[in-house]
């Protein structure tokens, strides 16, 4: 058996999709294999701790829906603004060569852009965590 003619015989995607087909069936077999281990070897007990939201043997207490400070809310917008900024940034700087002045000009506007809008949402009191100033309402703020 010459598995050169075999090869040969395939199209190119054939022997990709058939070790492709191999490792699903795999995962597949692992995957129920350990969850009948599970089954079989697990403990089933049933009882009114199973029911709590954690088995730590700390009874709870109080509600558990709190309300998250809109700060938090703030903080996590900023950070995937920055976030994507970096990745544009990144990937800028990888074909920067090939870019030229037209790049540079583009990635300099896109971050005084970004500036721009951090300067207002600093002026707007966006970045203060702490109640708002004395004097000042709530209204101008972006935080309340």
């Amino acid at each position: 058996m010459h598995p050169v003619e075999i090869a040969a015989t395939l199209s190119p995607w054939e022997p990709g999709l058939l070790a492709l087909a191999v490792y699903a069936l795999l995962v597949v077999g692992l995957m129920a294999l350990l969850l009948a281990l599970c089954s079989w070897l697990g403990e089933g007990k049933t009882g009114r701790d199973k029911f709590r939201p954690y088995e730590s043997g700390i009874i709870p207490t109080g509600v558990a829906q709190l309300r998250t400070p809109v700060p938090f809310y703030l903080v996590a917008i900023f950070f995937l603004i920055f976030d994507v900024e970096t990745a544009f940034i990144l990937a800028w700087a990888v074909a920067f060569d090939l870019l030229g002045w037209a790049g540079w000009m583009q990635i300099a506007c896109f971050i005084v852009l970004l500036l721009f809008g951090l300067f207002y949402v600093w002026q707007k009191g966006g970045l203060e965590w702490g109640p708002a100033a004395s004097g000042a309402s709530c209204n101008d703020k972006i935080s309340c």
